[in-house]
């Protein structure tokens, strides 16, 4: 794995506004915005009921480590209005580090790579769409693959083409 990837979602208010707003403060707090994916209209994963989400997955170039990156971007989640208070509810922003680089970590505040990749389909389309053949440090198989062994079947669909990065 050669880059640093997160995935944004967001199903309260504008969500596209919402997106847009979070990476703006990734490139000023984390570093610069390398790639995006195209955002995609998801269903609620774990918990049904709820407004359909955008998700979008984005490439970032940093000089922080893994911890300081979640450290910021749980400051940007806050500073948008990002309550945390049930898992897999409505949420203003959510940011997850799938990948940073090949690094493997598993203590209290930080799992990489993020261990619901494999299960998730709102994660693997987006992240098909920039890395498909890019193997998971763990599990030694691409991301396309993964999509293809998934066995979520919820629905995940383009609601932007591709766009230049940001």
């Amino acid at each position: 794995m050669k880059g640093k990837y997160l995935i944004l979602g967001s199903n309260v208010g504008d969500r596209e506004t919402n997106i847009r707003e979070a990476i703006l403060k990734i490139e000023s707090k984390v570093g610069k915005v390398i790639r995006t994916s195209s955002m995609y209209q998801t269903e609620p994963w774990g918990y049904g009921g709820q407004p359909h989400f955008y998700n979008q997955v984005i490439e970032i170039e940093t000089s922080l480590d893994a911890s300081h990156t979640l450290k910021e971007i749980l400051m940007i989640e806050k500073s948008m209005g990002r309550v945390r208070n049930q898992k897999w509810r409505e949420r203003i922003i959510d940011i997850d580090i799938l990948y940073f680089e090949d690094l493997v970590v598993h203590d209290k505040d930080l799992t990489l790579p993020h261990p619901g990749i494999p299960d998730r389909k709102f994660v693997l389309e987006p992240l098909c769409e920039l890395i498909p053949d890019e193997i998971h440090p763990l599990l030694r198989i691409s991301n396309a693959e993964l999509l293809k062994k998934t066995g979520d079947r919820l629905g995940v669909e383009i609601v932007d083409p591709l766009q230049d990065p940001v």
